[in-house]
């Protein structure tokens, strides 16, 4: 049986922290981009050079300063939560923060929705569900 059978404790604070820190890629789809740029008011014309990056045949988020923060974070919170791409939504059920105690534990040193003892209990069934989500 998995590590986590028990469940885990999580609770969005929205502290930004996953959205900062290490370079890295948030990838999104065509339709992702289409719904954030919608969300803010933009047309994908002007959205797509302001915002996104081609990384070979993919697309992914622009970075910006030296912490690689995202490009719609903004004072420790999403400009486009609301139309966030599959990949942020997922957070913290990713299968690279599941795969041990250690990676998880890991990851909570900068979340601190994931290392509070009083966040909810999420079930073993929700944090699978996660983990299928398309």
């Amino acid at each position: 049986m998995t590590w986590y059978k028990d469940g885990l404790r999580f609770s969005c604070t929205q502290c930004g922290k996953c959205c900062t820190g290490g370079p890295g890629y948030v990838w999104v789809t065509d339709a992702e981009i289409v719904e954030m740029a919608a969300f803010i008011k933009m047309p994908v014309e002007e959205f797509v050079p302001k915002y996104i990056r081609t990384v070979g045949e993919k697309k992914a988020i622009k970075e910006r300063g030296p912490d690689y923060d995202c490009v719609f974070l903004k004072n420790k919170l999403c400009q486009v939560y609301g139309s966030r791409p599959r990949q942020c939504r997922k957070f913290p059920w990713w299968e690279d923060t599941l795969k041990s105690k250690e990676a998880w534990e890991e990851e909570g040193k900068r979340c601190e929705g994931m290392s509070n003892p009083e966040a909810p209990l999420i079930t073993f069934e929700e944090i699978q569900k996660h983990l299928i989500e398309k």
